[in-house]
């Protein structure tokens, strides 16, 4: 019997952990972008509604990161059929979360289960990603990849594209700061260097590695030391208020390491227990509550599961 309708939740995302620049990637629980699709005889892309945008999206397919995605997918696959969308956020947009890069996974996931699944999870990374050029300007992996596998993925090229899914320590969680106010990808990518000098290159390299082999030994001190950013923190950091003391604050509060999530202006602290998570992120909120700065603060174990069909 063909299938007629599904629902997919796709979760919210953390890109760079610091040192791995566009690389990196970790899924979060709780957060994210709920989907519903079902065929049509119009034999289109409809975008039907968007709820919990503000009014901020559009609803033309070819301006929307999941109608994008879901049309390069169907003309992979040679599909002349057409399909019909409703769209739930769940999550803050322009926070530096992988909001656009949820929607697209969600996307791909729906319409390859309505299709039978002709593609693997690991093959809908490439097409989901294709909805980031219209967010951000370019076609990368680093949000997309962890919303449709889970756990914490490195994307090693996308051209062609290999993502490798890394080992999750069991006690890691995230605390996430979310100031209330949007930085745009195409915004924060503007802010950042057009050359670097090599000796932090150097040592950008050796952290990037470093938290690979930090991931593999479950050894949480070192993933910590690895997330240094040589990079993009340094010049991102000035566009988000009181970065720097809030994540002074988080690694007083026992963080292994703080930075900024993906474009920002979020802000993520890795920690090694629940506990320590919720004491962290209450030191990080404490900073804003101080100046009077709004925010919403977020704590979650690693999302191994990615996008996942919550009704069929």
């Amino acid at each position: 019997m063909p299938k007629t309708s599904v629902t997919v939740f796709a979760p919210a995302t953390v890109a760079n952990l610091g040192s791995g620049f566009d690389v990196f990637g970790l899924a979060i629980s709780g957060l994210g972008d709920s989907l519903r699709m079902e065929p049509n005889t119009y034999g289109g892309i409809r975008i039907r509604s968007i709820k919990g945008d503000e009014g901020k999206l559009s609803t033309d397919p070819e301006q929307n990161t999941a109608g994008v995605a879901l049309m390069a997918l169907l003309e992979h696959l040679g599909v002349n059929r057409g399909f019909d969308l409703w769209l739930t956020k769940k999550m803050p947009m322009g926070s530096g979360m992988g909001s656009s890069a949820a929607s697209a996974a969600a996307a791909v996931v729906a319409a390859n289960h309505l299709l039978g699944s002709p593609c693997s999870k690991e093959e809908l990374v490439y097409w989901a990603m294709q909805g980031e050029r219209i967010a951000s300007g370019a076609a990368h992996a680093d949000n997309v990849a962890p919303s449709i596998l889970g756990g914490i993925t490195l994307v090693r090229t996308t051209d062609p594209l290999e993502v490798l899914r890394l080992p999750v320590p069991s006690r890691l969680h995230v605390a996430i700061l979310h100031p209330h106010l949007e930085l745009p990808t195409s915004e924060s990518r503007k802010a950042l260097p057009r050359q670097i000098p090599l000796s932090d290159a150097v040592r950008q390299w050796a952290n990037t590695a470093s938290l690979v082999a930090g991931l593999y030994a479950k050894d949480l001190s070192l993933i910590g030391r690895a997330m240094e950013d040589r990079v993009a923190e340094p010049a991102r950091g000035p566009l988000i208020p009181d970065f720097a003391k809030v994540k002074s604050a988080a690694l007083d509060a026992g963080a292994l390491a703080c930075t900024i999530s993906g474009a920002g202006p979020s802000i993520v602290a890795l920690c090694s227990s629940r506990p320590q998570a919720d004491r962290v992120g209450a030191a990080m909120r404490e900073v804003y509550l101080e100046k009077n700065l709004s925010c919403s603060l977020y704590v979650s174990a690693v999302n191994r599961k990615g996008t996942v069909i919550t009704k069929r």
